[in-house]
C-alpha cells in the first residue's frame, strides 16, 4: 500500500481532527464501551478522557519474549507464501522485548475511573530512542523522558485515546480495551469558519 497524500498539522490539526474526530464516534464513557464490547458489537474505538491522573511504568516479569511463541513465530516467518512477495522475510528481526508496561489512569465523562495499558508502538519506540541514544541505557531517565511526552505534554492536549479489544479478553475480561493509539491534537481556539 503507498501513501497518497501527506496530512499535516497545520491550522491546530484542522484536517486530522476532520478525519478522526469528525467522521468517528467520540466516547466520554467507558461503560458503554465495555457494554457494546461484551454485545460483540464493538472492537474499536475513540474515546475522550474526561481527566488523566496519572501515567505509569511497571516493569515487566521477563524481559524476554516467550520462547515457544518466538519458535512458533519463526516457523511462520520461515514458511514462503506462493502468492505475496517474500523479500520482507530477509531482512526480518526481533525488536527486543520491552521491559516496561505503560499505562494510563484516568476519569471518564461519569466520573468512573480505569486504568488501562498503552500498546501504542510509539511509545516503545520513544522508549528504546530515549534508552539508546539520549540517556545511555539509563532505564529510569528513558522512562522520566516517556513519562514528560506522555504525561507532562500530551495532559495539555485535546487528547484522544485510539481504544482495541484483543480476541484473548474481548469476551472475559471485566474490561477488555487497551489503548492501542493516542490522538494530542492541540485545543482549537477558534472554530473554523467553513
Amino acid at each position: 500500500m503507498q501513501a497518497t497524500a501527506h496530512i499535516g498539522t497545520q491550522d491546530q490539526w484542522h484536517e486530522r481532527r476532520r478525519i478522526v474526530l469528525g467522521k468517528a464516534k467520540v466516547s466520554h464513557t467507558l461503560d458503554e464501551l465495555i457494554h457494546g464490547a461484551k454485545q460483540n458489537e464493538i472492537s474499536l474505538a475513540v474515546f475522550k478522557p474526561a481527566k488523566v491522573i496519572d501515567f505509569i511504568a511497571e516493569r515487566e516479569e521477563s524481559r524476554e519474549w516467550d520462547p515457544k511463541k518466538l519458535s512458533a513465530m519463526r516457523a511462520h516467518i520461515d514458511q514462503l507464501s506462493l502468492f505475496d512477495d517474500n523479500e520482507w522475510r530477509k531482512t526480518f528481526r526481533v525488536i527486543p522485548k520491552l521491559p516496561y508496561k505503560f499505562s494510563y489512569r484516568f476519569e471518564d465523562a461519569n466520573g468512573q475511573r480505569s486504568q488501562l495499558q498503552i500498546l501504542d508502538w510509539e511509545i516503545g519506540a520513544l522508549f528504546w530512542n530515549c534508552l539508546w541514544r539520549d540517556h545511555r541505557q539509563n532505564e529510569q531517565a528513558a522512562i522520566e523522558k516517556v513519562r514528560a511526552k506522555y504525561f507532562d505534554e500530551f495532559t495539555t492536549k485535546d487528547l484522544h485515546f485510539f481504544l482495541g479489544t484483543t480476541l484473548q479478553f474481548h469476551s472475559v475480561a471485566p474490561n477488555p480495551w487497551l489503548i492501542i493509539g493516542v490522538f494530542p491534537a492541540p485545543y482549537q481556539t477558534q472554530l473554523p469558519l467553513f
